[in-house]
């Protein structure tokens, strides 16, 4: 352990008065035998936040933020690790708050640690001395590979919601499981996480989408969202998707119903693309109640999962991106597109075809947990080979003419986008035509069919209907 640990702490551990401990993940992670590109540096001790940032600048060390009533220090050392210090102390809460309202400093090395979540993150290393102080029992549940609380689960989670996402998540990155008490108590305080921030809760569950890459923990991820659906979470974060929980589906194409396919979908599906995967079916259930069939579902889950986005305040651009991809997943889904039709839609959706393809095999994958390629993606990957050998443009760099010669040519500067995607289409359905003078003989054709799909557009916009 002290080999590990950063040098600039061991003349900050002599300089202290009080024994200085580094405490939390990184002392989990190594008693778990788990490493990490860049560990985080908690550290703790019973002097004050004022002492410890005296003797900290006395050893060099640059400080980045004081919160004095809480005995936080954030701080980095010369060699650019950061640390956040805490003073030994016991927080009071009024249930759900998620913020304490009292705090009392302390130099009770058990009661720091009764503050904490989890028992596994409550083994303190003392620095100076070289060795473990393990006041809960943590060392233990490590090695068995077990989340308890360092308190009564019912007491822990009803402290602060946002510890049933953390306890997700930490059983996806671990691969531990939590305890019958601690399950328990999670279920029992599912409702709380109403009281988190729509942000923070995104922010959990897009690490606990990716916390099989955390310590390579095979499917760590899907344990993670299994255990939302278990303690009653992901009913309160994601209603619409939990509404497809014992919603059959055709025997013959699924083995799971609709919630099951969507989690293991998102179990199968490539890093990018699992939040899409996750919602790419979120449209089943609302289809389904309204429509008494799941027809229009990719429509309907575009809608839906931007609506979910919005509420979890998600970033503009992974919304967007996570719309569109949900509503073209099914886009064909019985591989019967005439090859034309399919080349102008690889067009119009360039920018999303690695990610559609994705999501497209992890939708497959879900359905009966095979692995195998997907039909479609197969087929599509075929068509784009064929494309690329035919020279057959994909993008408006490859066309052979620009957007300042159709002006020349006449074309009103509005129109000039849409056309170049006419006749980008144009030349991909026939690659012979990618040449100056044909792509200009093509131009009045294209010309119409873009002001014709402007005028649609607008229409649409203004709320009118398309005869």
């Amino acid at each position: 352990m002290r080999e590990l640990l950063p040098e600039s702490l061991f003349p900050l551990a002599e300089k202290l008065k009080a024994p200085l401990y580094v405490v939390g993940g990184f002392v989990r992670d190594f008693l778990a035998g788990l490493s990490r590109e860049k560990p985080d540096f908690d550290i703790c001790s019973p002097a004050s936040a004022d002492d410890f940032l005296a003797a900290a600048e006395s050893c060099g060390f640059i400080p980045a933020a004081v919160y004095r009533h809480t005995g936080t220090v954030k701080l980095k050392d010369g060699q650019g690790h950061d640390f956040e210090y805490t003073c030994f102390r016991s927080d009071k809460y009024v249930r759900g708050t998620h913020v304490p309202v009292e705090t009392f400093f302390t130099d009770d090395i058990r009661l720091d640690a009764r503050r904490r979540d989890f028992t596994v993150n409550a083994v303190y290393y003392d620095v100076r001395a070289g060795g473990f102080a393990d006041p809960l029992g943590g060392m233990e549940d490590i090695e068995a590979k077990r989340l308890k609380t360092v308190d009564r689960a019912e007491k822990v989670f009803g402290e602060d919601g946002l510890r049933l996402m953390r306890l997700c998540r930490f059983a996806g990155q671990l691969g531990f499981v939590p305890d019958e008490e601690c399950l328990a108590g999670a279920k029992a305080n599912a409702a709380l996480i109403a009281d988190i921030s729509p942000e923070r809760i995104f922010a959990e569950l897009a690490a606990i989408l990716h916390a099989d890459g955390q310590y390579g923990v095979p499917y760590g991820h899907y344990a993670g969202l299994k255990l939302l659906e278990e303690t009653g979470v992901l009913a309160q974060i994601l209603p619409e998707l939990a509404l497809g929980k014992d919603m059959g589906q055709r025997k013959d194409f699924h083995k799971y119903d609709v919630l099951e396919h969507s989690l293991r979908a998102a179990k199968y599906a490539d890093q990018k693309v699992r939040l899409s995967a996750l919602l790419h079916d979120v449209g089943k259930p609302f289809c389904m109640l309204r429509d008494g069939n799941t027809y229009a579902h990719p429509e309907e889950g575009g809608r839906i999962a931007g609506e979910i986005l919005a509420r979890f305040r998600a970033p503009k651009r992974t919304a967007e991106r996570v719309c569109e991809l949900v509503r073209l997943h099914m886009y064909d889904f019985d591989g019967r597109t005439k090859p034309g039709k399919l080349r102008r839609f690889f067009v119009r959706n360039a920018p999303l075809l690695d990610d559609l393809l994705l999501l497209k095999q992890a939708d497959y994958s879900g359905c009966m947990d095979d692995l195998s390629p997907c039909p479609t993606a197969l087929r599509w990957r075929a068509e784009l080979e064929k494309m690329k050998e035919e020279g057959a443009p994909l993008s408006l760099k490859e066309l052979n003419i620009r957007g300042d010669e159709l002006l020349n040519a006449g074309v009103p500067p509005a129109l000039v986008s849409e056309t170049l995607r006419e006749l980008l289409c144009r030349a991909a359905v026939c690659p012979q035509s990618n040449q100056r003078q044909r792509l200009l003989a093509l131009l009045p054709d294209c010309l119409k069919t873009a002001r014709a799909r402007t005028e649609k557009k607008r229409a649409g916009k203004n709320g009118e209907t398309d005869i």
